[in-house]
């Protein structure tokens, strides 16, 4: 088949959707499609995978309306889920109801969707590279990563703050990786550094620093407000690199519901004890890294393969 991805993020971006239509796009062929990431208009797809409903929705009214019968997947993101359904709605159940099947990211989707679309939807939970060899922490820090854009449904300074409100003599650095989406999120970043000896940020990284970073720190804090199933949890459980998150579906539904990581949205009270409990209980960090253990099977890239090959199979 002849499958066009369609994915609103420029080619230059380093974002979730641009990762996951690329790492789609190299799954495709090792199945034997041929595939393409925001083809031209002239280039005839057998079907079109569209990534985010309501920044997808033209594209994906265009496809039907010119092979009203060849096949149509929509993979629902974060801000699909938790915004635009209710912001947006008209246009985001449209691109819903014009799909053959509906893609989500975590085992908890089924909860945010109406009822009617439930028989459409699958889950493909997303997948990481292997293992990078694990480094010894440096003993003088105790590094957590943060690892996400600086935008408002990343929550990005939570776990800043949270580290303000550490005893004196705590080891916890905190190292930001993700660019800023506009000019106040970077001068607030800087500002944080001025104010706050723990917090560096890196800015955009290209992923082989991300992964290399993985491999060295102790920790990640995950503070997101809302998710469709973040990519850097499935990074970080095959890296070995422990989670905290905060209590939303599309963690929960990576990490399971007895995951014991988790903080309430926006708690900067609870998500500082827990970094506390982190630095100062190795009995808790091991139980967070025994966890994350028992979630890694769902992230391997075969596995991801091979239920988009099953996906496919559907719709022939």
């Amino acid at each position: 088949m002849r499958i066009a991805i369609a994915t609103p993020i420029a080619a230059t971006r380093r974002t979730g959707n641009r990762a996951t239509a690329t790492r789609w796009a190299g799954f495709l062929g090792d199945l034997g499609h041929e595939a393409l990431i925001n083809p031209p208009s002239s280039w005839d797809a057998d079907a079109l995978i569209a990534l985010h409903a309501w920044r997808s929705a033209e594209a994906v009214a265009q496809f039907r309306a010119t092979y009203p019968n060849r096949p149509v997947v929509v993979v629902l993101t974060g801000t699909d889920l938790y915004h635009f359904l209710e912001s947006e709605p008209e246009a985001t159940l449209r691109g819903l109801d014009l799909a053959d099947r509906l893609v989500g990211l975590h085992d908890e989707v089924a909860r945010a969707l109406p009822k009617r679309f439930h028989t459409k939807l699958r889950v493909i939970h997303q997948s990481a590279r292997g293992r990078a060899a694990r480094e010894t922490p440096d003993p003088e820090v105790f590094e957590v990563l943060v690892v996400g854009h600086l935008r408002p449904e990343k929550d990005p300074f939570r776990t800043a703050r949270a580290a303000r409100h550490l005893r004196r003599d705590s080891r916890i650095r905190v190292l930001h990786l993700g660019g800023a989406h506009e000019p106040t999120w970077a001068e607030t970043a800087r500002r944080e550094m001025q104010e706050n000896p723990r917090y560096v940020w890196l800015g955009d990284c290209p992923p082989s620093r991300v992964r290399r970073l993985m491999a060295r720190a102790r920790l990640m804090a995950l503070s997101s407000l809302m998710e469709g199933g973040a990519n850097v949890i499935s990074e970080a459980v095959v890296s070995g690199l422990p989670v905290l998150a905060s209590r939303i579906d599309g963690s929960v539904g990576l990490l399971g519901p007895d995951y014991p990581g988790y903080f309430p949205p926006s708690d900067t009270n609870a998500l500082a004890r827990l970094l506390a409990r982190a630095e100062d209980e190795p009995a808790f960090l091991g139980r967070l890294a025994a966890a994350c253990a028992e979630r890694e099977p769902l992230f391997h890239p075969e596995r991801e393969r091979a239920k988009l090959g099953e996906l496919l199979a559907e719709l022939r």
